[in-house]
């Protein structure tokens, strides 16, 4: 199999950063897209230096314009088709239902369903161009479970999981695979803003998730990759 050609979206640091270099390590084209272009940029050099092709297509995946946009990069940069697509760019946050903000509600709902959704809509042609495409949604352990102060949250990852669900059923006729992955609490920033207190030496790194989702690509026709956990570090 050739190098593959990927999109990683919320690219610029964590998880999807770890996932851009785990593929730019086997020589893979790789576009990571995210808000903040200087992040991006410092993400493209780490590909680079990994053995890889990157480019920064900076994008808000709230926005369906910003999406449109960057997804045409991005298929230009990595030669009209795209193997590998990878929904990463979330947000998170510990509200309990009674001070739940609608805004917040909102906020969560656009950037981890809509998002992904608006992804795969515009990344679609470019997947069905591609020999063996695959699709990660990565998702959270919210998406099997409910926890206290996560209605928002578990809400937008179980219809992340749902998303997947269908498209799977949907895409296998023409060869797209879709996995979705279930990451517990993982050491990234998004837990720097987070109130409460979390034991961060216990929780998976975002390299964890790399190689979850590496393995599942580089997985034979036939393998068990629908839903892929992550295993828990050993204590």
């Amino acid at each position: 199999m050739s190098a593959p050609r990927v999109l990683v979206t919320g690219g610029g640091r964590g998880i999807g950063r770890a996932i851009a270099l785990r593929f730019a390590r086997e020589g893979a084209r790789v576009v990571v897209a995210a808000r903040t272009s200087t992040e991006l940029d410092t993400v493209v050099a780490e590909i680079e230096r990994a053995g890889g092709a990157g480019m920064a297509a900076q994008m808000d995946v709230r926005d369906y314009g910003s999406v449109e946009a960057a997804v045409w990069r991005a298929v230009q940069f990595l030669g009209d088709a795209i193997d590998v697509l990878v929904n990463n760019a979330g947000v998170f946050d510990v509200q309990p239902i009674e001070k739940l903000e609608i805004a917040k509600w909102r906020w969560m709902q656009e950037v981890n369903v809509d998002g992904p959704l608006y992804v795969i809509k515009e990344s679609l042609d470019a997947l069905l161009e591609a020999e063996h495409a695959h699709v990660f949604n990565i998702a959270s352990v919210a998406a099997k479970r409910g926890f206290p102060g996560n209605v928002a949250y578990c809400a937008s990852k179980y219809a992340l999981r749902g998303i997947s669900d269908a498209l799977r059923e949907e895409l296998a006729p023409k060869g797209v695979r879709v996995s979705t992955v279930y990451p517990g609490a993982t050491d990234t920033t998004i837990f720097d803003r987070v109130p409460g207190a979390w034991d961060r030496a216990k929780m998976n790194r975002p390299e964890d998730v790399a190689e979850v989702v590496w393995a599942a690509w580089k997985a034979p026709a036939g393998a068990k990759i629908d839903d892929l956990d992550v295993p828990a570090r050993a204590s």
